[in-house]
């Protein structure tokens, strides 16, 4: 285990927007399997103290659940108790403001006592929204006409971009924000088309590029997807930080990757399986990655810029772990992340930087 101190001692940059982390930070996807929203919160701010991020309890609520959030408030859709999107396609206005501005609602409960517990802190959070791609496809889901669909998907993120921001900002005011767009709608597309129904490889640039836009002012913006897709063109939507497993392929968006790096974006790597039992060990987790990064560096990518900017995380969400798996999940993500940190400082001392 190293020795590496936590807090606002690693942080590089204060409370930059631009660069809020330090390297080896670790962090959550968002979900998480409690039922007991104290307990939550207080578990990711101890499991994840230097970026904790926002905890949803879709098993304590379902409409804690990532879609059942991003659509509560718009007008034409109601969310059941059950999570469940009910959309009557007349009604749908992508004009119509989102409701709840104030975040008030039953998804928004576990946001509420987190936002109590990090009142005045300084550190940097991360919060996450589904993003607009994969709204606007469980809009279309339920039967609403493809333009009108993904419209009222593009409006109801900003908006709640906007909801989110000025929530945590009245909380803790001098809190850098990382804020996520979770697009698992994004597996659909895949190198050299989109895959996407009706939309093309622009539509779904320029969908996420707006959500991002929503949040640039106030936050380093990143995408999250779970699986494979084509991160080319996620790269072009123009998030600072990009977010996947670390066993996703990304061959066909090598060269872009390396561009991304070079350019100063940070890749949160998911190197904890979350889709099978927790039998591996950190030291082969690390291995795993340490092989992914081997591969980007033989396409050119510099060694030391992908681990100065990397994070480490889950593959995804919590929820349907138990809490103790939760807590060995995010258990070997520190392990991985502190092995990550003492290599930096290692290449640093070596090189007199």
């Amino acid at each position: 285990m190293s020795n590496r101190s936590t807090g606002a001692d690693r942080m590089i940059g204060g409370v930059s927007s631009e660069h809020p982390l330090a390297p080896g930070t670790w962090t959550g996807i968002g979900s998480l399997p409690h039922r007991d929203r104290d307990a939550a919160v207080a578990f990711a701010l101890s499991a994840t103290p230097d970026l904790p991020a926002v905890p949803t309890l879709p098993v304590a609520d379902p409409r804690e659940g990532m879609l059942a959030q991003a659509a509560w408030g718009i007008e034409g859709v109601s969310v059941a108790a059950d999570g469940r999107l009910e959309v009557n396609p007349a009604a749908l206005d992508p004009e119509a403001p989102l409701g709840d501005p104030a975040l008030e609602g039953p998804p928004f409960a576990t946001l509420r006592s987190f936002l109590a517990a990090v009142a005045g802190r300084t550190g940097p959070i991360k919060v996450q929204i589904a993003g607009p791609v994969t709204l606007g496809l469980a809009l279309r889901a339920q039967g609403a006409p493809d333009g009108v669909a993904f419209r009222t998907a593009a409006g109801a993120v900003r908006a709640r971009a906007g909801q989110m921001v000025a929530a945590v900002r009245a909380a803790a005011p001098d809190a850098a924000l990382v804020a996520v767009l979770d697009e698992p709608g994004l597996v659909a597309a895949t190198p050299g088309r989109s895959g996407l129904g009706p939309l093309g490889a622009e539509d779904v640039i320029d969908l996420m590029s707006s959500g991002l836009a929503a949040f640039e002012p106030y936050a380093m913006t990143g995408v999250h997807c779970c699986g494979p897709t084509d991160w080319r063109l996620v790269i072009q939507a123009g998030p600072k930080l990009l977010s996947l497993p670390v066993d996703v392929p990304v061959d066909a968006a090598e060269g872009a990757l390396t561009a991304f790096v070079e350019r100063g974006g940070w890749i949160a790597w998911g190197a904890v399986p979350t889709d099978r039992p927790l039998g591996e060990s950190a030291s082969r987790l690390w291995r795993v990655l340490s092989s992914r990064w081997c591969g980007l560096v033989q396409s050119g990518c510099d060694p030391w810029l992908l681990r100065r900017q990397a994070v480490v995380t889950p593959a995804c969400g919590l929820a349907s772990h138990s809490e103790a798996q939760a807590e060995r999940v995010l258990g070997l993500a520190r392990e991985v992340a502190d092995r990550l940190h003492d290599q930096v400082v290692g290449i640093r001392l070596s090189v007199g930087a």
